[in-house]
Order: C-alpha cells, then structure tokens, then sequence
C-alpha cells in the first residue's frame, strides 16, 4: 500500500466517524444544527478524496453540476415552507435513489461486462431499490402535494402483481449478473423495479405517509450503499449503511407509535370502515358545542397548567409563532405551559418538534406522549391545534376500529379540552373522532393561526 492509499483511507475513515459524531448530534435539537455541520465537512472531505482518488482531471462538469445544483438547493432553501418539508424529503429520497440507479447502470456499462460479480450482484441491487426509492418516493411526494389523492388507491390484484414484478426482476438481475455484456438488460430491471416502487407505494394510505417517507429514506441509503460495492468506494458503503439503518430504526419506531406492525403498513392494511359517514353523523348530531376566543379567554382566567397539542392542523396554518406568543402570554401570567408531542403528528418524524424550534420554543417544554400522558388528567386546560387521529380515544374504546391499540394523547382527560379545527373532517383515518363530542370539549372553529391570534387578542383585552 502506498502513502498516497493509506492517506486515502484514513480520509474516507474520518469521513466516516464525523458521519456518525453528526448523526448522533441530530438526536437532540441542542446539537442538531452543529450534527449537521459535521456531517456535512465529512460529506464534503469524502467527495474531495473521491475526486483526487479517481484522478479526475476535467472538472468542468462537476463545477457546473456543483453550481447548479446549489442554485437548485439554495431556492429550495429559501422558497419551501415548513409545511412542505415533508415532500422535500420525499423528494430528496427519490433523488438519491435516482443517482445510485444510474451510477451503478453507468459503472456497468463502463466495465463492458469485465466487472467483478461483486460488482453485477451490487448494480442488481442498486437498479432495484433505486428505482423502487425514486418512484415510491414520487408517489409520497404526489400525496403528500395533493396531486395523487391521499387515500388508499387498492388495485384488484396488486398483491400478485407486485409478486410477478419481483419475479421478473429476480430473473432479470439473474442474467445480468450471468452475461454482464447485455448492459440493455440493466435498464429493462430499471423498468420493471420502477412499475414495482409506483404499485408498493400508491395503494398506502395518507396516515401512513410518516413512515413511508422513513422507509424510503432507508432505501434510499441502501441502494447508496450498493452503489459503493459497485464503485469499491468505502465511503459510499458506511453512508449508505449509516442512512439505511437510521431509516429502518425510525420506521419501527414510528410503526410501534401507531400500534402498527411494517408487514401491515406495506401491504396496505389501514383501510376505513364502511358507514362511517352514518356513524359520524350519529357522534356529533346535538353533541358538539361552538365556542369563540372571549369564551376561550375567559376559561382560562386562572387555571394554573395548559397543555398544547399540535398537529398538521398548526403546520399549514404556520400557527407555531402564534402558539408561542400565546404561551408566552400565559407564562407572564402564572400558568405553566408544556407541548403533548405525538411521534407521529404531522407528516413525517419530528414534524412538530422541528416546528416549535423554528419558533423558538424551549426544547424543554416538549413533552413525549409516553411522559405527559400520565399528568393530563391533572390538567386545567389542554388546546388542541389542528390534531385528530393521535387524539382520538377510540383508539382506546373501541377494537374494530383501524386505529385500536394505536398510542394517543390522552387530552380527553384533561378537565377541559379547546379543539382548534377548520371542521369536524376526518384525519389521516378518515374516521370520526368522538373527542369532539365529549361533554369537556368546546369546538372553535376556525384556521389555526387566527384562531390562536384571536385568543391572544381577547386575553390582552381581558
């Protein structure tokens, strides 16, 4: 080994560790904006050797590719919205498993069938999740957007379909790998696996997209990964496995939080209730009571502890610097203020979370289902914003229904609940919520920031 391989490596190593030193630093909102900073100055060392390794010498089109693509990511920076940070996720899943796709295609054709079967065993890989990532990933953007409706779109017989797709891809990837001279088999894999990513994705539901968007963020770094066996780049490989193992864990978190098994997000299985309409109808005719922000005002005149729930409800009315100017009112009169966060409120992991810090909102006051539930019922007042499906006690009450056994916050405990939402509209479950209904709720209808504004306004008045 000569020095300059050895100083290779011990570059791509230290990439490495600053990989992992980043990621552990976005487990906690203190250290998430340095984690990132870390992970990039070890993203950007693995590219410089990358580059000086390979002896590229004409880099006239990685500087355009460099320039353009910051001027792509500098708008989006700029332009996209909290809101509609989830798509952006998807997209950049999708993205990435794009690159790998045709790196790996590229890297096969530039071998002219002399590779390695490492390295056909690894494009094979990389062509099937890359484009299962970049189409699957398409989809969950599509939903997430609102071009792709958000329900579930079950195709007759989409379960044998998606068997006979992995079938063929198998059989593909097999000849590739016994006759690499063939590289037009490559994109035939391409086609078939990206039929396969649109037809796993599109039947899920919108309640499932948090964990959809996680799972192609794992898939997206395992067909990095395999594109690093492709290159022989180690770099490539600990990335990709870093982002693949992340994804996964969160995934199984996520579904654990829904009382939801992977097997049973995949397939499709979240499926409403036929009358639901009629059972609605049946839980909130007479039961629901209006109120308005004086009423809201003069409940909590007084009260000694407030919880906050919020909820995509809070997200695409960006009601997060109204939720704390609201807190910030009632702290400066006594009352104690925490946020019920939900693992999977809003429309991806940690949605909330990245919302309240966007707000300045003290990491602190943040408070895990798992630790605010057991004080809820020691609670003068709890405001919901814009939540439904992970406040609804049937998940509780009632077994037949598709969110039984799921975790929830429990503010049907609290001595008074303030439900802020445009309308008594489903969730995500598209089923009704009989919170709503219960003799302790008041309903103020309304967008949720001028809602939280206007309670703002009659408490200074008050």
């Amino acid at each position: 080994m000569t020095g300059t391989e050895a100083l290779i490596i011990l570059a791509y190593l230290l990439a490495s560790v600053l990989f992992i030193i980043g990621l552990k630093g976005l487990a906690h909102p203190r250290t998430a904006v340095r984690g990132n900073k870390i992970g990039a100055l070890g993203m950007f060392i693995a590219i410089v050797v990358t580059l000086m390794d390979k002896k590229i010498i004409s880099f006239e089109i990685i500087l355009a590719g460099i320039i353009l693509g910051g001027l792509i990511g500098g708008v989006f920076a700029v332009k996209i919205a909290m809101t509609a940070m989830p798509q952006l996720v998807g997209l950049f899943n999708g993205f990435g498993g794009a690159a790998s796709l045709l790196v790996a295609g590229a890297a096969l054709i530039e071998a002219g069938g002399m590779g390695s079967t490492q390295l056909n065993v690894a494009t094979v890989a990389s062509g099937i999740i890359g484009s299962v990532t970049f189409w699957g990933s398409f989809i969950a953007f599509g939903k997430l957007q609102g071009f792709i409706s958000g329900g579930q779109t079950l195709i007759p017989a989409r379960h044998i379909i998606n068997i006979l797709l992995v079938s063929a891809a198998m059989v593909i990837g097999y000849m590739i790998v016994s006759d690499p001279l063939n590289t037009n088999m490559y994109w035939y894999l391409v086609i078939v696996a990206s039929f396969l990513g649109v037809l796993l994705v599109i039947p899920i539901g919108g309640a499932d997209m948090p964990v959809v968007v996680s799972l192609l963020n794992s898939y997206s770094g395992i067909a990095a990964a395999a594109t690093g066996f492709v290159l022989n780049n180690n770099g490539l490989i600990i990335a990709g496995s870093l982002v693949g193992a992340s994804g996964i864990i969160l995934s199984k978190i996520m579904c654990v939080a829904m009382n939801r098994s992977l097997i049973n997000v995949l397939f499709a299985k979240f499926s409403v209730v036929a009358g639901e309409k009629t059972k609605a109808d049946d839980i909130y005719e007479g039961k629901i009571k209006s109120t308005n922000a004086d009423e809201i005002a003069m409940l909590l005149d007084g009260v000694q502890r407030v919880v906050i729930v919020p909820g995509y409800g809070m997200a695409v009315s960006q009601a997060q610097h109204a939720v704390r100017d609201f807190a910030n009112l009632l702290e400066s009169k006594g009352v104690e203020i925490e946020y019920a966060i939900h693992p999977v409120a809003g429309r991806m992991p940690g949605h909330m979370n990245v919302l309240l810090a966007e707000a300045d909102i003290p990491y602190e006051k943040l408070k895990e289902m798992d630790a605010i539930n057991p004080t809820l019922d020691q609670t003068d007042v709890a405001i919901v914003v814009g939540a439904n499906d992970v406040v609804n006690p049937v998940a509780r009450t009632d077994p037949s229904s598709p969110i039984a056994g799921m975790p929830i916050i429990d503010v049907d405990k609290a001595r008074t609940v303030v439900v802020i939402k445009r309308s008594l509209s489903p969730g995500f479950a598209g089923i009704p919520n009989p919170l709503f209904a219960a003799d302790n709720t008041l309903m103020f209808f309304g967008d949720g920031r001028k809602a939280i504004v206007e309670i703002n306004n009659a408490l200074q008045d008050g």
